[in-house]
């Protein structure tokens, strides 16, 4: 009743199936890593503060809503309240050691005595220990302090930071993600749990891991802008097209760059050689100017058949009808008609199942996760009246 199922793909033939996670509820990073692990078969319990909104985050499907008082006392998350040792990762995404759990006594060192075998991750920012552990930061901080912010924006302007997907996402949730499953398969032959320290400026770091190995490549030895990936390239950029849409090339080989310039209508002899740096900005002008002649459509025409690395920019919506991402069934429509991407990597026996029903609501399921717990209706029904957990009637509200 955790994680996600369908009647085509059980929850016991998921990948993750039996592995029961608790997360405690932060932002978004945090529910994108609980959302991941949902996906893929877990059973995974979202632990709310009290008073919050009744909308779920955004990354909310696919898991069960259980509204506690951050700071009840322990026995209510201990005795009864955590889900059956020895199968539980915890997520816990609230800034450095000594913040928030240890003060409750649910700190790693507390929980790991009493099951060895938890896996208890710790999502930050800036991770456990270092000077900016207890700071308060978002994704365009940890891009910062990275390194890899510098790397981002065009020629001559401010570095650019991107919508928050880099440092949040990335180094953030799919990072701790990654780590609880590394943790889970080390934890089938030694036995024992760890804690994962996630720090988002660590993980963003490491995806950039070919920016600092490619550093004596020559690849970034001219200015931010004007490098082969960031933007200086004329055969690797973004162009208007005549309906105010856009068209992406990314024709870095030769041969990939020769059907460029023939579906361009150019002649490859007539030009500059492709790397000769100092005619890139002419280049770009003229490039610019002839997909400025034509329809997005129309210059799809020309170059879906080809290999020449010219592909439209996409709208949400367009991206979900696409015909390539509609044969691959890439996106998927829940019980309310929103489109969101289906769980990815596809694996061939023990595929993630999307979850169709709408987001939980806070609270929602924090009577039916007690009872499971062992917790009577009495008890539920004096926690309630004490305003130590919050309840949430959906059905009353129909």
């Amino acid at each position: 009743m955790y994680g996600r199922s369908t009647a085509a793909e059980p929850a016991a033939a998921m990948a993750l199936s039996g592995v029961r996670v608790l997360e405690l509820a932060g932002l978004a990073p945090a529910p994108l890593c609980g959302m991941i692990l949902a996906d893929f078969g877990a059973q995974v319990v979202r632990v709310d503060r009290l008073s919050q909104s009744a909308a779920a985050s955004a990354h909310g499907d696919g898991r069960r809503e259980r509204s506690d008082r951050a700071v009840s006392p322990a026995g209510l998350w201990r005795s009864r309240g955590c889900p059956s040792p020895g199968v539980t990762p915890s997520l816990e995404p609230w800034r450095s050691r000594g913040c928030v759990m240890e003060r409750l006594g649910l700190g790693p060192e507390v929980l790991l005595q009493e099951n060895p075998r938890l896996i208890y991750a710790r999502l930050t920012g800036f991770g456990q220990t270092g000077k900016y552990a207890k700071s308060a930061g978002h994704d365009i901080n940890y891009l910062a302090l990275s390194g890899v912010l510098s790397k981002l924006g065009r020629k001559n302007e401010n570095p650019y930071a991107p919508v928050n997907l880099l440092a949040d996402f990335a180094g953030g949730g799919v990072m701790c993600a990654l780590g609880i499953v590394i943790a889970l398969f080390e934890r089938a032959r030694s036995g024992r749990g760890q804690v994962i320290d996630a720090s988002m400026v660590e993980g963003v770091a490491y995806l950039s891991s070919f920016l600092w190995k490619s550093q004596n490549l020559g690849l970034w030895s001219r200015p931010r802008g004007e490098n082969l990936l960031d933007g200086g390239a004329p055969f690797y950029e973004i162009y208007r097209t005549s309906d105010g849409k856009f068209m992406a090339v990314g024709a870095i080989e030769p041969k990939f760059y020769n059907q460029l310039i023939k579906g361009l209508g150019l002649n490859l002899d007539e030009l500059p050689a492709q790397m000769s740096f100092s005619d890139w900005p002419e280049m770009k002008k003229k490039f610019a100017s002839i997909f400025a002649q034509k329809t997005q459509a129309e210059w799809c025409s020309i170059f879906d058949s080809t290999d020449a690395c010219v592909t439209p920019v996409l709208s949400f919506q367009d991206a979900a009808s696409h015909p390539h991402n509609k044969e691959r069934s890439s996106f998927i429509k829940n019980d309310q008609g929103e489109m969101s991407p289906r769980p990815a990597p596809v694996l061939s026996r023990t595929p993630g199942v999307p979850s169709c029903d709408r987001d939980p609501f806070i609270g929602e399921h924090t009577e039916e996760i007690l009872l499971e717990y062992g917790f009577t209706k009495q008890e539920i029904d004096k926690l309630h009246s004490d305003k130590a957990i919050e309840l949430k009637d959906i059905k009353a509200n129909l």
